[in-house]
């Protein structure tokens, strides 16, 4: 039942639809295929064009078939859940470090079969003293090891799956908080189903009240999460657990760790990137990974359009890099079962790198050229593709503030877009590039403990 909060969410989208439709047939898209047809393979590039907007309208259609037959894996009960260690990485995190390893403390999980595992990976500011107040607070709970020098955080995690026990390893960002019941629905599929290898955990807003950035990410981390990677997930095939929250089953972790961490791209250490590398592993040895819906996480976003930009920037090279090494496996037979559904979505992503990129530098190419003809078609294109997401979080949260992927989409168009093709120019560059120490992420040093135990916030609680 969609509220009717969500119903006037709705509304900007059916007035977007059926201005697209009206405008089709009065806009001079004539004029813009001539200027086209007038340089060398112009009509070559209309064709290809054309199926490529056809070969995206075909997957996504598809991608909605698939996203309707997702279902929640039934979590475990307290016996049948497996033992796991918790894997914590974190740099200059401050006092925020503390609220996540609370939150996964207070866990709805058997004490005796979670053990958490942190890793201060060279922080210069008060990361450790928030470590070791962790530790004071849940005694014989929590692990902790310090990197004399910060190494990123791929080795951070080699050090925690090197040391975790049990059957499973889950990590966890440190600027994030899990819900009491997260790790419970994470780990349920490895016992379900023992072809799966990892899992996805749904990555949702922290600080959404702290400006339009993160309200408007809020959204597209929705239908990033609860549309993709649920319709990846009923192929068996999502093609990257997130840094925030992931499970793996130790044994194949242990099978490709060294791999993974000796990881190169160009000749070089493959600093950025480490859990779609992870995946990409995962999925070449025949294991399946899933998503999990009711496995959800707060983490926090970038609030500064500079931060942000370069978040996207370091996961578009990322993708250039893992897209090229899924494709040396997925073509041939890695897995027992049919794999065409993780085929067909390598192949779109590969076909969006290469053609994508010259039809967005052609698109620039006729605005400069025909301004008044072509700005009215990009700024029509832009509302209409922030229907999907748009009306996917209306029906699915059912609540007003599906409204917020109108701004995004204009945003990503004029502020954002140009960032997957500069990635394609320099995807050798492995810098971090968000790494430092500001004042708006570190707290003073203080004296003595005086703080209260952590408690979930209320809105993060669910029934248990």
């Amino acid at each position: 039942m969609i509220t009717a909060r969500a119903k006037i969410a709705l509304l900007p989208y059916v007035c977007i639809i059926l201005t697209a439709i009206i405008l089709s047939y009065f806009s001079d898209i004539q004029s813009i295929w001539t200027t086209i047809e007038s340089y060398p393979l112009g009509k070559t590039l209309l064709v290809l064009s054309q199926i490529f907007f056809a070969v995206h309208i075909s997957v996504f259609i598809w991608r909605i078939v698939l996203c309707m037959k997702y279902k929640p894996t039934t979590p475990c009960t307290n016996d049948e859940l497996p033992t796991c260690t918790v894997i914590v990485p974190a740099y200059n995190e401050g006092r925020q470090v503390f609220d996540t390893i609370a939150s996964i403390a207070q866990s709805d999980y058997p004490s005796e079969k979670m053990n958490i595992f942190a890793i201060d990976d060279g922080s210069s500011d008060d990361t450790w003293y928030w470590l070791k107040q962790a530790e004071k607070e849940f005694p014989d709970r929590v692990q902790l090891f310090k990197q004399p020098v910060n190494k990123g955080k791929r080795h951070a995690l080699y050090m925690g799956f090197k040391q975790g026990q049990g059957d499973v390893y889950v990590t966890v960002d440190s600027d994030s908080i899990v819900e009491p019941q997260t790790i419970r629905h994470l780990v349920s599929p490895f016992i379900r189903n023992h072809n799966v290898g990892a899992v996805a955990g749904n990555v949702r807003i922290l600080n959404h009240k702290a400006g339009i950035i993160p309200k408007m990410l809020e959204v597209s981390f929705a239908f990033s999460f609860d549309f993709l990677r649920a319709g990846q997930s009923v192929i068996n095939s999502v093609m990257c657990t997130p840094g925030a929250l992931s499970a793996y089953r130790r044994e194949v972790v242990l099978n490709v760790l060294f791999e993974w961490l000796n990881q190169k791209f160009f000749g070089r250490p493959a600093n950025i990137g480490e859990d779609r590398a992870m995946t990409n592993l995962i999925l070449r040895n025949g294991y399946y990974v899933h998503y999990e819906r009711e496995a959800v996480v707060h983490t926090t976003c970038p609030v500064t359009f500079v931060k942000l930009w370069k978040m996207f920037l370091r996961w578009a090279r990322s993708n250039i890099r893992e897209t090229i090494v899924i494709s040396r496996f997925v073509f041939r037979k890695f897995r027992n079962d049919g794999a065409l559904g993780l085929r067909i979505n390598v192949l779109v992503n590969l076909m969006s790198m290469t053609f994508g990129q010259l039809m967005r530098i052609s698109a620039v190419a006729l605005l400069v050229c025909i301004p008044l003809s072509v700005a009215p078609k990009m700024i029509l294109g832009a509302a209409m593709a922030a229907c999907a997401p748009g009306i996917f979080y209306a029906i699915r949260y059912k609540s007003h503030k599906a409204i917020w992927a109108v701004p995004y989409s204009f945003f990503w168009m004029a502020g954002l877009s140009w960032i997957s093709t500069y990635a394609l120019l320099t995807p050798h560059k492995n810098g971090w590039m968000t790494r430092d120490l500001t004042t708006e992420n570190t707290t003073p040093w203080p004296s003595s403990p005086d703080k209260e135990p952590f408690a979930v916030p209320h809105h993060l609680q669910k029934a248990a």
